[in-house]
């Protein structure tokens, strides 16, 4: 069966062509566009179509943002999308909405062992709860439950509930984002844009001095980038020190989401930022804020972690999803 799949982020759109059966998965072509260029998602569609002699008649999109009753009013894009319209505009009479990490969990029984990189061994059992997280433009949540035979899976908004400062350092951001935004959530840390205020944040504190080459290349890259590469590289104090709070932070929240649904089944690190930094996410920094979880420590310890590094997994998703339609 072949399927339109797409991944819809605040950044950018990747539409594909899937064929799929109950155990293979092919696919046949993607295209990214960007997802600010465009009055909504109809047009993405058309110009993927267009000039191919492809109708598919079923499809699924992974939206960021939350999925109500078929619509949805996306989180980092000035977009409102209505499945029935959707599927009207489009031609395609089955359409599924669902959130963008709803659309990973369906993802996750594609993957193989070549997708995934182990964070923290743990002791997986069987048909137990999974949990989702993953930063990029925003902070993806969701988990997966077993009922009747098979994983059912939900999606969560857990990334815009309020951020929890978990000692001094973090504490003071928290004071230096209120004065912007007044409410912090995790997402407001944990993305793209927040990897960028982390280093605001310690560049106004004095933690270290601020280079001007740094700062330079801020002005005309995404800044969330260049905090990325110095760190890794090590070529700046300040960089090295926000991607370092960000790992941290990243850890607990996922500890926070595997206490929350007793994830004994694992969690999933997915997102566009994770694959990047993995060299960061192995050096100890992410597991020890995971497990760092007061008198269930011990049960944090004992959760599989794994990080996600197949480039597509929610277009794979997006796929299965339509193929159970």
């Amino acid at each position: 069966m072949i399927v339109l799949a797409g991944d819809v982020g605040g950044t950018n759109a990747r539409l594909a062509l899937v064929d799929l059966d109950a155990r293979q998965t092919k696919v046949l072509r993607v295209e990214h566009y960007p997802s600010g260029a465009y009055p909504g998602l109809a047009p993405i569609v058309h110009k993927f179509l267009e000039g191919t002699d492809a109708k598919p008649e079923r499809a699924c999109f992974g939206i960021a943002g939350p999925v109500v009753d078929q619509r949805v009013h996306t989180s980092n894009l000035s977009w409102t999308i209505d499945g029935a319209d959707l599927a009207r505009e489009t031609g395609i009479p089955r359409t599924l909405l669902l959130n963008d990490f709803a659309a990973v969990g369906y993802g996750i029984a594609r993957l193989g062992p070549a997708d995934l990189v182990t964070l923290q061994e743990g002791s997986a059992l069987a048909r137990g709860p999974i949990g989702l997280i993953g930063a990029g433009t925003g902070l993806g949540h969701g988990f997966l439950l077993w009922d009747q035979g098979s994983y059912r899976v939900y999606a969560s908004e857990a990334g815009h509930t309020t951020f929890a400062a978990g000692n001094d350092l973090e504490e003071g951001l928290v004071r230096f984002l209120r004065a912007e935004y007044g409410h912090v959530s995790w997402e407001r840390v944990l993305s793209g844009p927040g990897l960028a205020h982390l280093y605001r944040y310690l560049a106004t504190s004095g933690f270290a001095p601020e280079q001007q080459a740094v700062r330079d290349a801020m002005a005309h890259e995404d800044p969330a980038a260049v905090v990325t590469h110095h760190a890794l590289a090590g070529s700046d104090a300040l960089c090295v020190k926000a991607l370092d709070m960000f790992v941290s932070a990243y850890g607990a929240q996922a500890g926070h989401l595997a206490l929350t649904i007793v994830a004994t089944g694992g969690i999933y690190v997915a997102g566009g930022i994770a694959p990047r930094i993995a060299a960061k996410l192995k050096d100890g920094t992410f597991i020890s804020a995971f497990r760092a979880q007061g008198r269930l420590s011990a049960f944090a310890a004992s959760v599989p972690v794994h990080l996600i590094v197949h480039p597509d997994v929610g277009l794979l998703g997006a796929a299965e999803a339509a193929f159970q339609l």
